[in-house]
């Protein structure tokens, strides 16, 4: 049968998406096992499900748009194997940004071959109503559906009872009850999945003629609305508005069954959640809050980390560094190039890199404890007013606070936005986030230039990372893309919720596991460049391998390079080859340093804090002794200048060759000129 089902906006790009059959969206089960897919809103626990079920490690977090891409994994049950597919989140199938169109193009594919075998539709028991209106839609599209019902204990914390074998008998589809946050309901799911395989397909819903396409508020009915407004799920309307004045009987099926399943124990009236966005969405406390959560954040963190890391530096550069030499002694491979590699490349690079493992665990632990509170969302709020100065509307501030893990699923995230200047901007911005892949970085040249406050200055590197997202906005605003329209900020602001210890710690270690998954290659291939480049002599007569650093290729390079930051006060050689590395990689800067200073004094890399040393002695040296202003337009220009060449892959696929060209060179510009002024004047009140 064909989808009934209204056409997409002319405004949403069509999206080009392989089959839910095909293996392009990730791993495929053997030959022949049916596809189910998750569907539903954003921010009702589909991904947080699916990691459950297939033990994956997809991106979650408690706000709407974590999800921008299809996530494809393998789910086992007793008798089976299926293709478990994880769809953008999605609040009907009428699309209003191209997300929801893979979720639509997916779902509702012209030809049948291609559907999922059987769709679960996750609902959200705090807003019924609304995450019906998608499954009545889903019901048009296809006979293989059933559903899942989320958030029933914060349903029940407002005073509300779900019967949900009501709900199924109400509306003629099987429901189940799920928990993904706290791992319940997987038997019963797992039941419900293998019966509505092997059942015979629901009748099809009947329909009225569709409405048009239209941006829709779905209105919750008496039983399932709250007596005031609050601060969660529940949307705003007018309650004069009734089913059947909307003139849609998809609205009368969802009233139906609303009246049938929802049950009131107590009146509810304003909830922790409303009074706690009281304030924290206030617009004074509102941004003073979160600035304060970020800067103990950050606090945290360095002081946390700081005995780790040194635990781990005496680790590698004593018993790993010595055991790298006894068994290079045992296989006769001591001396010349081999061990100048494992020890000087390998073991002094990648070495000072893991050092740093402790501080981003501990970084994305806080993070991942405030997204599954809920907080995040709140800070899309507070920012609204900040990102409708640079023509974006706050829902913006979501990719871009991704961006501060890693530019680059914050670049695929801009998806989330409909408005297609909208996401081209917010792509552009993205890579003036500070990514945790240099916050190693400043908390070595912190707590080397500035010890006793190196949290403070690793927290005002993000504030100023905000600034440059603020500053580059308005400067593409009033230049490249005048023509930037505006629009309300249209966002769920989910329930707050305690953290579960085991949801931070699964994403925590998601994030440090893509970390080390991308890092780790990138690290070794650039470790091994640097060093062939530092064993080639350059206008000496030294042997390859035993050539002083100073007199090799990779030195010759640096110094081509180095004037060019002289008048930001580091136009040191040693310098200027770390951030040309890292322009492959951010994480690249400090393997350069330890890697370069390692294989001028090898000896010396025994000695705790050498690398910090060496580090100040050569910005000293190139600043005139002005060596604060100099770390700081150092630090000022590593955030700024060119993302990691991942990040513009992920650009070049979403806005093109040409917009990823404009956007490089504003990043070198805005970045090299604001080094400048701040060395120049702040050496003028050094």
């Amino acid at each position: 049968m064909s989808p009934l089902i209204s056409p997409p906006q002319a405004t949403v790009p069509q999206a080009t998406v392989p089959s839910c059959h095909s293996a392009a969206a990730g791993p495929q089960a053997a030959r022949g096992a049916p596809v189910v897919a998750l569907v539903g809103a954003p921010n009702v626990g589909k991904s947080t499900l699916f990691n459950l079920l297939t033990k994956s490690g997809r991106d979650t977090g408690n706000w709407p748009g974590t999800t921008v891409e299809v996530g494809r994994g393998l789910w086992s049950l007793p008798d089976r194997e299926v293709a478990l597919l994880d769809l953008p989140g999605a609040y009907s199938l009428d699309p209003l940004s191209p997300d929801e169109e893979v979720t639509r193009t997916l779902l509702c594919p012209p030809d049948e071959r291609d559907r999922p075998d059987l769709v679960a539709v996750v609902v959200d028991a705090t807003a019924l109503s609304r995450s019906l209106y998608l499954a009545a839609q889903v019901r048009e599209c296809t006979g293989r559906v059933i559903g899942l019902v989320t958030m029933l204990d914060v349903a029940r914390a407002r005073g509300r009872r779900i019967d949900v074998e009501a709900l199924g008998r109400a509306t003629g589809m099987p429901f189940i009850e799920v928990d993904p946050r706290r791992a319940r309901g997987q038997r019963s799911l797992a039941e419900a999945v293998t019966a509505a395989l092997d059942g015979p397909p629901l009748l099809p819903r009947a329909l009225c003629e569709p409405a048009a396409p239209q941006l829709v508020v779905l209105p919750d009915s008496a039983q399932d609305a709250p007596s005031e407004p609050t601060s969660g799920s529940e949307p705003m309307v007018d309650p004069a508005v009734s089913a059947l004045e909307l003139g849609d009987e998809r609205f009368a099926w969802i009233d139906t069954a609303v009246a049938s399943a929802v049950h009131r124990d107590r009146p509810v009236g304003r909830t922790g959640s409303d009074r706690a966005d009281r304030i924290l969405t206030a617009p004074v406390l509102g941004p003073l809050a979160f600035l304060a959560t970020m800067w103990m954040v950050f606090q945290l963190t360095t002081t946390v980390a700081a005995p780790l890391q040194d635990l781990l530096d005496r680790l590698a550069t004593g018993p790993v560094t010595s055991g790298a030499l006894k068994l290079l002694s045992a296989v006769n491979l001591d001396g010349g190039l081999v061990e100048g590699f494992v020890v000087d490349g390998l073991v002094a690079g990648v070495g000072m890199l893991l050092t740093f493992l402790p501080l981003m665990a501990i970084m994305f632990l806080l993070l991942s404890a405030l997204e599954d509170s809920g907080y995040m969302a709140r800070a899309a709020v507070v920012t609204d007013r900040m990102m409708r100065a640079v023509g974006l509307p706050g829902r913006a501030f979501l990719p871009l606070i991704v961006g501060f893990g890693c530019n680059v699923p914050a670049v695929s995230g801009a998806r989330v936005l409909p408005n297609a200047r909208h996401r081209l901007l917010t792509a552009l911005l993205v890579p003036f986030t500070s990514c945790s892949a240099r916050l190693p970085v400043y908390v070595l040249l912190a707590s080397t230039f500035f010890p006793g406050q190196a949290g403070t200055v690793v927290f005002a590197m993000y504030v100023i990372s905000i600034l440059f997202v603020l500053g580059a906005g308005l400067l593409l605003r009033s230049t490249l893309l005048r023509t930037m329209g505006s629009e309300p900020l249209i966002l769920d602001l989910p329930p707050y919720h305690l953290p579960l210890p085991r949801a931070a710690l699964r994403s925590t270690w998601t994030r440090l596991r893509g970390f080390l998954r991308t890092a780790g290659g990138v690290i070794v291939a650039t470790v091994a460049v640097i060093w062939a480049l530092q064993a080639i002599p350059a206008g000496t007569d030294d042997p390859v391998g035993q050539v002083p650093v100073e007199n090799s290729a990779y030195a010759a390079t640096a110094r081509a390079v180095a004037p060019v930051f002289a008048p930001a006060g580091f136009g040191d050689w040693h310098t200027a080859s770390a951030l040309v590395t890292g322009f492959v990689a951010k994480e690249a800067v400090i393997a350069s340093w330890s890697q370069t200073y390692a294989a001028e004094e090898p000896e010396s890399m025994n000695e705790p804090g050498h690398l910090g040393e060496a580090v100040r002695a050569d910005f000293e040296k190139a600043s005139g002794n002005h060596t604060g202003p100099a770390v700081w337009a150092f630090m000022i220009f590593l955030l700024a200048y060119t993302p990691c060449v991942a990040t513009l892959a992920a650009q070049k696929r979403e806005i093109g060759w040409r917009w990823t060209g404009v956007g490089v060179g504003l990043q070198l510009g805005l970045a090299w000129t604001v080094a400048v002024l701040v060395f120049q004047v702040g050496r003028l009140f050094a």
